[in-house]
């Protein structure tokens, strides 16, 4: 599908509270030790100097450590200095082809894919220069320390599937909505997720009944739910960004619909899909008491990990610009000027005071009130704990 088709886009749009949409089945909850698993992987993170300054303040400042904290509450110090580890590998690899220098080059993150893609097969080899392979190659190594051999075993796959969507992402194109689906399930990451959501926990189950389909729909429609949020928050700033691999893109192209109708049905999708996994869970089978009782300890936490991540999008400094998102009934979203307008606009401004034409590399404005956002979420939690 052409962008080039697109309907114009208005001044703004609502969007929906999609915490509330989630909230009822899927359940909230932080971890009391996220602050001393940060400090060891924040170290680590600056010692591989990734980014240079500013781009690391810059990029440190989206709260991954609240991510990590609010996505694995129950992991213990260990297994969370992985988690945010993996988290910080993730953001930072996924973001090279979303808006780095990777952006639109399929060639090039097929370099960085194949680099990474050996520290999976032969982690026993030195840490490879590529840092983004560097960061894998410990992560990889400490999964391997303590999951059992089948988490690994996905994991390792997972990998792989997420960094051969994020080839075929840079290529920029808008697919169908339906294969639009099935390749986000993959840039999203969401078989990862699961294998680190078992690690998390050292959680074991047996093989052949991930393949049961009750599980396979159950995992399909979780990380839907946890996917299609994040499309909508990040639209706006998507869209600015001149990238075009979004749910909203594709509803608007194939339906031929107006960014709120868009929106509008996108909102309905994840309302539907919701009451599709409660009905699957239902569904479940038994097992046996102790396959059963492990997978009980897993939909735990692969639910902590899906309300905390639509919570956690809703971070000022990532999508929001620095917006007030206390009030999340109807947020009215102004729409962002593209790269290329602001920086038209901004020529235009300077010749008109006949000063020399410079440009800049695009930065952005970021909050760090998230805090103010949070406690009245948290306040009824630790009420009821006390």
């Amino acid at each position: 599908m052409n962008v080039a088709n697109l309907r114009p886009f208005p001044a703004h749009f609502v969007l929906q509270d999609l915490t509330a949409i989630t909230g009822p089945v899927f359940e909230l909850k932080k971890n009391a030790r996220q602050e001393e698993a940060y400090r060891y992987v924040k170290q680590w993170f600056k010692d591989l100097q990734v980014y240079p300054e500013p781009e690391e303040r810059r990029f440190l400042s989206h709260a991954f450590d609240l991510y990590a904290g609010l996505s694995f509450p129950d992991a213990d110090v260990q297994h969370l200095e992985t988690c945010i580890s993996f988290v910080l590998w993730a953001f930072s690899f996924d973001d090279l082809s979303d808006e780095g220098e990777y952006q639109s080059k399929p060639e090039r993150v097929q370099v960085g894919v194949d680099i990474s893609m050996e520290v999976l097969n032969n982690p026993e080899l030195p840490a490879p220069k590529f840092k983004y392979a560097a960061m894998l190659h410990d992560i990889w190594r400490r999964v391997r320390s303590t999951a059992s051999p089948g988490a690994c075993n996905r994991f390792k796959k997972a990998v792989e599937s997420w960094m051969n969507s994020q080839v075929e992402q840079a290529g920029n194109t808008v697919p169908s909505l339906d294969e639009f689906i099935n390749l986000r399930r993959r840039t999203t990451g969401g078989e990862m997720v699961e294998a680190m959501v078992e690690y998390s926990l050292d959680i074991t189950v047996p093989e052949h009944v991930w393949d049961h389909p009750i599980l396979v729909g159950l995992s399909k429609a979780a990380i839907d739910i946890m996917t299609w949020p994040n499309d909508l928050c990040s639209f706006n700033k998507e869209q600015s960004d001149n990238d075009s691999q979004n749910l909203v893109f594709c509803v608007m192209l194939e339906r031929d619909v107006g960014l709120q109708h868009a929106v509008d049905i996108v909102t309905t999708m994840l309302a539907d899909r919701v009451k599709e996994y409660v009905k699957l869970k239902a569904q479940l089978p038994s097992f046996g008491e102790e396959v059963d009782s492990e997978l009980r300890r897993y939909f735990i936490a692969f639910e902590h990990y899906v309300q905390g991540v639509i919570v956690w999008l809703y971070n000022p400094s990532r999508y929001f610009r620095g917006m007030d998102v206390t009030n999340k009934k109807a947020m009215i979203m102004p729409i962002y000027p593209r790269a290329e307008d602001a920086v038209v606009s901004a020529a235009t401004r300077t010749r008109a005071v006949n000063k020399p034409i410079r440009t800049r590399p695009k930065t952005r404005r970021y909050s760090n009130d998230f805090g103010s956002f949070l406690r009245p979420l948290f306040t009824p939690i630790l009420l009821c704990c006390l």
